[in-house]
């Protein structure tokens, strides 16, 4: 691949995590640009993480790519113990023995255990937990901008302020026309999250039906402050979650999904009052005051599963999105993957590239 400054070998559209990691992961061997629409990069999905680290969280089709992202995150100090409590009533029995069984073959650690034990003021009828050992804080925002510093130290560039317009493929390469200006390069990543198929359009690609979907999180502060010890607490029907923060806050999300057009996202305050009516219906905790919400965008394909490779249909364009609420517990992994993809070396062991092909969609 060249090297030289007037045409790049990858451009990367989109300078989220997704992006970030992957330019950090091929810098080395390739001459990347990473372009961004806003004025900073991971302003959308990425700063609006919830920021945890679990190995169930996506189903057992993202559990590999989690699973393989965690030493890294590890090794890199991005990753604190917080542990994991997936709660029930006595009629959700089966949802926690469906639940272990659908990760028995996996080796990630999960078992019965009593709720009512781990959570102080949990009230009696949530009788039915399993328990996740390895759930993680994650440091979403110093693994993003450790991601963006190696880029840079392997010579790569961000622009940021620079959205695609319209980008147009002749003499085996890409010409790129963005607010910042026009650049070309031989090969053209589609990082774009939410963003992603309205990319594909402007660069003459047939879209994959990537949809956004609006999370609501809400930081409060209950009273009594949540006591030391409490682990991240999701309930295994799929309608809430939180995890403790420093100072005895709360970071509560409803689990809402709601299908929107790609832009930046705000909170509805119905989804904020669903929100802390089902913490209320948790605990015996007192809502002191609520200190922040936000809502940020998962962007998933028609099959929930991310979208990771060249598309048969358009040389030189690369798919890289679709991750989901997941994409940072996945990072690490997906970059491998990404990068193996790219620069023609074999995929990491574990992952099927087929799995998460643009080409399993069966009208490509």
């Amino acid at each position: 691949m060249s090297v030289g400054d007037a045409r790049r070998d990858i451009a990367i559209v989109g300078a989220g995590i997704a992006g970030a990691t992957l330019a950090a992961a091929i810098g080395d061997r390739a001459n990347v640009l990473l372009l961004e629409a806003e004025a900073q990069p991971g302003y959308h999905a990425t700063g609006r993480s919830a920021a945890f680290w679990s190995e169930t969280y996506g189903g057992p089709a993202i559990q590999p790519l989690t699973t393989l992202s965690g030493p890294v995150l590890e090794t890199g100090g991005f990753l604190q113990p917080l542990g994991s409590l997936h709660v029930g009533t006595a009629a959700e029995a089966g949802l926690a023995d469906a639940f272990i069984a659908q990760f028995a073959a996996s080796g990630v650690p999960l078992e019965r255990v009593d709720p009512l034990a781990r959570v102080p003021g949990l009230r009696p009828e949530w009788s039915v937990g399993v328990w996740e050992p390895t759930c993680a804080y994650i440091d979403a925002a110093g693994y993003h901008a450790d991601a963006l510093a190696r880029h840079r130290r392997a010579g790569g560039r961000t622009v940021t302020d620079a959205r695609l317009v319209s980008a147009r493929r002749d003499g085996g390469g890409w010409h790129l026309a963005t607010t910042a200006g026009d650049f070309t390069a031989d090969v053209l990543v589609d990082a774009g999250g939410a963003w992603a198929d309205a990319i594909a359009a402007a660069a003459g690609v047939a879209p994959i039906g990537i949809q956004p979907y609006r999370r609501t999180m809400v930081q409060l502060m209950p009273d009594p402050p949540v006591p030391a010890g409490v682990p991240h607490v999701a309930h295994l029907g799929g309608q809430f979650y939180f995890k403790p923060e420093p100072g005895g806050r709360l970071w509560l999300s409803p689990h809402d999904e709601h299908a929107v057009e790609a832009h930046d996202v705000q909170p509805e305050e119905l989804d904020i009052a669903i929100a802390i009516d089902r913490l209320e219906h948790l605990v015996d905790w007192r809502v002191a005051r609520v200190e922040r919400t936000w809502a940020g965008l998962r962007s998933f394909a028609p099959d929930r599963l991310p979208v990771y490779g060249f598309d048969r249909h358009a040389p030189g364009f690369f798919w890289f999105a679709g991750q989901g609420g997941f994409g940072i517990q996945t990072a690490a992994a997906a970059a491998m993957l990404g990068a193996a993809l790219l620069l023609g070396d074999a995929c990491p062991a574990g992952l099927d590239p087929a799995r998460y092909a643009p080409a399993r969609f069966g009208r490509r």
